[in-house]
Protein backbone atom coordinates (compact mmCIF):
# COMPACT_ATOMS: atom_id res chain seq x y z
CA UNK A 1 0.00 0.00 0.00
CA UNK A 2 3.02 2.48 0.72
CA UNK A 3 4.60 1.34 -2.11
CA UNK A 4 1.79 2.26 -4.23
CA UNK A 5 1.46 5.55 -2.42
CA UNK A 6 4.92 6.69 -3.21
CA UNK A 7 4.89 5.21 -6.70
CA UNK A 8 1.89 7.80 -7.61
CA UNK A 9 3.98 10.61 -5.83
CA UNK A 10 6.55 9.75 -8.05
CA UNK A 11 4.80 9.79 -11.21
CA UNK A 12 3.17 12.75 -10.30
CA UNK A 13 6.47 14.23 -9.91
CA UNK A 14 7.76 13.26 -13.60
CA UNK A 15 4.70 14.76 -15.38
CA UNK A 16 5.26 18.06 -13.37
CA UNK A 17 9.00 18.23 -14.15
CA UNK A 18 9.44 16.79 -18.09
CA UNK A 19 7.84 20.66 -19.07
CA UNK A 20 10.10 22.53 -17.21
CA UNK A 21 13.21 20.34 -17.92
CA UNK A 22 12.27 20.53 -21.73
CA UNK A 23 12.64 24.47 -21.39
CA UNK A 24 16.00 23.82 -19.76
CA UNK A 25 17.17 21.43 -22.22
CA UNK A 26 16.32 24.17 -24.85
CA UNK A 27 17.71 27.20 -23.15
CA UNK A 28 20.96 25.29 -21.89
CA UNK A 29 24.10 27.37 -23.11
CA UNK A 30 22.15 28.11 -26.64
CA UNK A 31 23.02 24.67 -27.72
CA UNK A 32 20.69 22.60 -30.71
CA UNK A 33 19.46 20.14 -28.30
CA UNK A 34 15.84 19.37 -30.12
CA UNK A 35 14.79 18.99 -33.59
CA UNK A 36 13.74 22.13 -35.57
CA UNK A 37 10.21 22.62 -36.09
CA UNK A 38 8.69 21.89 -39.73
CA UNK A 39 8.34 25.24 -41.63
CA UNK A 40 4.58 25.24 -43.67
CA UNK A 41 3.74 25.84 -46.89
CA UNK A 42 5.05 25.47 -50.78
CA UNK A 43 8.64 26.14 -50.94
CA UNK A 44 11.09 27.10 -53.59
CA UNK A 45 15.23 25.69 -53.99
CA UNK A 46 16.84 29.40 -54.34
CA UNK A 47 19.56 30.15 -56.37
CA UNK A 48 21.91 31.01 -54.00
CA UNK A 49 23.55 28.35 -51.07
CA UNK A 50 24.96 27.95 -47.85
CA UNK A 51 28.23 25.55 -46.66
CA UNK A 52 27.79 22.71 -44.44
CA UNK A 53 30.93 20.71 -43.57
CA UNK A 54 32.67 22.25 -47.05
CA UNK A 55 29.33 21.11 -49.30
CA UNK A 56 27.22 23.59 -50.76
CA UNK A 57 23.62 23.45 -50.23
CA UNK A 58 21.03 24.75 -51.71
CA UNK A 59 19.28 27.94 -50.15
CA UNK A 60 15.11 27.23 -49.60
CA UNK A 61 12.87 29.93 -49.99
CA UNK A 62 9.87 29.71 -47.35
CA UNK A 63 6.08 30.24 -47.74
CA UNK A 64 5.62 33.27 -45.85
CA UNK A 65 2.59 35.28 -44.40
CA UNK A 66 1.75 38.20 -46.34
CA UNK A 67 1.95 42.07 -45.59
CA UNK A 68 -1.50 43.43 -44.56
CA UNK A 69 -3.48 45.75 -42.90
CA UNK A 70 -5.84 44.76 -40.43
CA UNK A 71 -8.02 47.16 -37.13
CA UNK A 72 -7.87 46.12 -34.46
CA UNK A 73 -10.03 46.59 -30.83
CA UNK A 74 -8.69 49.71 -29.88
CA UNK A 75 -9.03 51.37 -34.00
CA UNK A 76 -5.63 50.63 -34.36
CA UNK A 77 -4.01 50.00 -37.75
CA UNK A 78 -2.06 46.42 -37.09
CA UNK A 79 -0.26 45.23 -39.85
CA UNK A 80 3.15 42.41 -39.97
CA UNK A 81 5.60 45.01 -38.80
CA UNK A 82 3.74 44.72 -36.09
CA UNK A 83 4.88 41.05 -35.32
CA UNK A 84 8.06 41.74 -36.21
CA UNK A 85 10.21 39.66 -33.72
CA UNK A 86 7.14 37.85 -32.38
CA UNK A 87 6.25 34.44 -31.79
CA UNK A 88 2.76 34.47 -33.25
CA UNK A 89 0.21 32.22 -31.70
CA UNK A 90 -3.34 32.93 -33.90
CA UNK A 91 -6.85 31.43 -34.21
CA UNK A 92 -10.04 32.84 -36.42
CA UNK A 93 -13.54 33.68 -35.22
CA UNK A 94 -16.36 36.03 -35.67
CA UNK A 95 -18.57 37.69 -33.52
CA UNK A 96 -21.52 36.38 -33.88
CA UNK A 97 -20.26 32.83 -33.50
CA UNK A 98 -21.58 30.50 -30.47
CA UNK A 99 -20.09 26.52 -31.21
CA UNK A 100 -18.50 24.30 -28.78
CA UNK A 101 -15.46 24.79 -30.87
CA UNK A 102 -15.31 28.31 -30.59
CA UNK A 103 -15.66 28.63 -27.25
CA UNK A 104 -12.68 25.95 -26.97
CA UNK A 105 -10.46 27.73 -28.96
CA UNK A 106 -11.59 31.15 -27.60
CA UNK A 107 -10.47 29.23 -24.05
CA UNK A 108 -7.46 27.99 -25.40
CA UNK A 109 -6.38 31.00 -26.27
CA UNK A 110 -7.29 33.01 -23.19
CA UNK A 111 -4.88 30.29 -21.77
CA UNK A 112 -1.94 31.22 -23.75
CA UNK A 113 -2.67 35.05 -22.67
CA UNK A 114 -2.59 34.26 -19.27
CA UNK A 115 0.64 32.08 -19.63
CA UNK A 116 2.73 34.51 -21.56
CA UNK A 117 1.04 37.77 -20.45
CA UNK A 118 4.61 38.89 -19.40
CA UNK A 119 6.27 37.72 -22.03
CA UNK A 120 7.00 40.10 -24.63
CA UNK A 121 8.30 38.28 -26.94
CA UNK A 122 4.81 36.11 -27.75
CA UNK A 123 1.92 37.72 -29.41
CA UNK A 124 -1.99 36.86 -29.67
CA UNK A 125 -3.82 37.68 -32.49
CA UNK A 126 -7.52 36.58 -32.99
CA UNK A 127 -8.75 37.19 -36.95
CA UNK A 128 -12.56 37.81 -37.20
CA UNK A 129 -13.45 35.76 -40.77
CA UNK A 130 -16.69 37.81 -41.08
CA UNK A 131 -16.26 41.58 -43.01
CA UNK A 132 -19.58 42.60 -41.42
CA UNK A 133 -18.17 42.57 -37.74
CA UNK A 134 -17.67 46.47 -36.89
CA UNK A 135 -15.49 47.68 -34.23
CA UNK A 136 -17.97 48.33 -31.51
CA UNK A 137 -18.40 44.01 -32.27
CA UNK A 138 -14.78 43.19 -31.98
CA UNK A 139 -14.12 45.83 -28.92
CA UNK A 140 -17.22 43.84 -26.89
CA UNK A 141 -15.27 40.39 -27.87
CA UNK A 142 -12.19 41.25 -26.74
CA UNK A 143 -13.33 42.93 -23.33
CA UNK A 144 -15.16 39.71 -22.80
CA UNK A 145 -11.98 37.66 -23.16
CA UNK A 146 -9.56 40.44 -21.21
CA UNK A 147 -7.24 40.95 -24.58
CA UNK A 148 -5.22 43.74 -24.15
CA UNK A 149 -4.13 45.18 -27.85
CA UNK A 150 -0.80 44.78 -29.01
CA UNK A 151 -0.77 41.76 -26.95
CA UNK A 152 -3.55 39.96 -28.09
CA UNK A 153 -5.17 41.66 -30.76
CA UNK A 154 -8.60 41.45 -32.37
CA UNK A 155 -8.65 41.88 -36.09
CA UNK A 156 -11.01 43.01 -38.38
CA UNK A 157 -10.76 43.91 -42.03
CA UNK A 158 -12.63 43.92 -45.28
CA UNK A 159 -13.65 40.57 -47.17
CA UNK A 160 -10.34 40.89 -50.50
CA UNK A 161 -8.17 41.44 -46.91
CA UNK A 162 -9.51 38.94 -44.89
CA UNK A 163 -9.34 36.15 -47.85
CA UNK A 164 -5.51 36.89 -48.39
CA UNK A 165 -4.19 36.32 -44.88
CA UNK A 166 -6.45 33.48 -44.11
CA UNK A 167 -6.87 31.23 -47.02
CA UNK A 168 -3.45 32.57 -48.80
CA UNK A 169 -1.22 33.12 -46.17
CA UNK A 170 -2.41 31.52 -42.93
CA UNK A 171 -3.12 28.34 -45.81
CA UNK A 172 -7.02 28.21 -43.51
CA UNK A 173 -10.47 27.68 -44.88
CA UNK A 174 -12.87 30.04 -43.91
CA UNK A 175 -16.34 29.70 -45.87
CA UNK A 176 -18.98 32.05 -45.91
CA UNK A 177 -22.15 29.89 -45.50
CA UNK A 178 -24.82 32.67 -44.63
CA UNK A 179 -28.54 33.72 -45.28
CA UNK A 180 -30.42 36.59 -45.04
CA UNK A 181 -31.52 35.99 -41.80
CA UNK A 182 -28.02 34.22 -40.48
CA UNK A 183 -24.23 35.23 -40.44
CA UNK A 184 -22.64 32.05 -40.07
CA UNK A 185 -19.40 30.76 -41.54
CA UNK A 186 -17.80 27.31 -42.12
CA UNK A 187 -14.06 27.48 -40.99
CA UNK A 188 -10.78 26.18 -39.38
CA UNK A 189 -10.85 25.59 -35.53
CA UNK A 190 -6.78 24.92 -35.56
CA UNK A 191 -4.89 27.71 -33.72
CA UNK A 192 -1.52 28.74 -36.02
CA UNK A 193 1.70 29.30 -34.49
CA UNK A 194 4.17 31.69 -36.38
CA UNK A 195 7.65 32.13 -35.86
CA UNK A 196 9.05 35.40 -35.94
CA UNK A 197 10.32 35.35 -39.81
CA UNK A 198 6.49 35.08 -40.56
CA UNK A 199 6.59 31.31 -41.75
CA UNK A 200 4.10 28.76 -40.32
CA UNK A 201 5.43 26.42 -37.78
CA UNK A 202 2.53 24.34 -36.20
CA UNK A 203 -1.21 23.54 -36.73
CA UNK A 204 -3.09 22.59 -33.33
CA UNK A 205 -6.46 21.63 -32.43
CA UNK A 206 -8.17 23.77 -30.70
CA UNK A 207 -10.33 20.87 -29.01
CA UNK A 208 -7.21 18.16 -28.58
CA UNK A 209 -5.72 18.90 -25.05
CA UNK A 210 -2.69 16.81 -26.32
CA UNK A 211 -1.96 19.64 -29.17
CA UNK A 212 -2.14 22.23 -27.09
CA UNK A 213 0.33 20.59 -24.82
CA UNK A 214 2.03 20.59 -27.81
CA UNK A 215 1.97 23.95 -28.96
CA UNK A 216 2.78 25.09 -25.46
CA UNK A 217 6.12 23.43 -25.75
CA UNK A 218 6.83 24.93 -29.24
CA UNK A 219 6.22 28.00 -28.56
CA UNK A 220 9.05 27.45 -25.91
CA UNK A 221 11.44 25.65 -28.54
CA UNK A 222 10.44 29.31 -30.83
CA UNK A 223 11.47 31.07 -27.91
CA UNK A 224 14.63 29.35 -27.35
CA UNK A 225 15.52 29.78 -31.60
CA UNK A 226 14.37 33.45 -31.35
CA UNK A 227 16.75 34.07 -28.47
CA UNK A 228 19.55 32.20 -30.13
CA UNK A 229 19.48 33.75 -33.39
CA UNK A 230 19.81 36.91 -31.45
CA UNK A 231 22.65 36.33 -29.44
CA UNK A 232 24.36 34.64 -32.54
CA UNK A 233 23.20 38.16 -34.58
CA UNK A 234 21.07 36.58 -36.95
Amino acid sequence: MKYNHIKKILILVTILAVPGFLYYLLQDKGKNRYKPLPIYGPKQVASTFHSVRGKQIPDTIYHLVDDFALTNQNGDTVNLQAWKGKVVVLNLFYTQVNSDGAKMSMKAMQGFNEMYQNNHMVHLATISVDSKDDLKAISNAARVQNAVARKWDFLIGDTASLNQLVKHSLLLDAVDNSTQSERKFLYSNKIVLLDSQHRIRGFYEASNQEALSKLDDEIKVLIAEELRNIKDGR
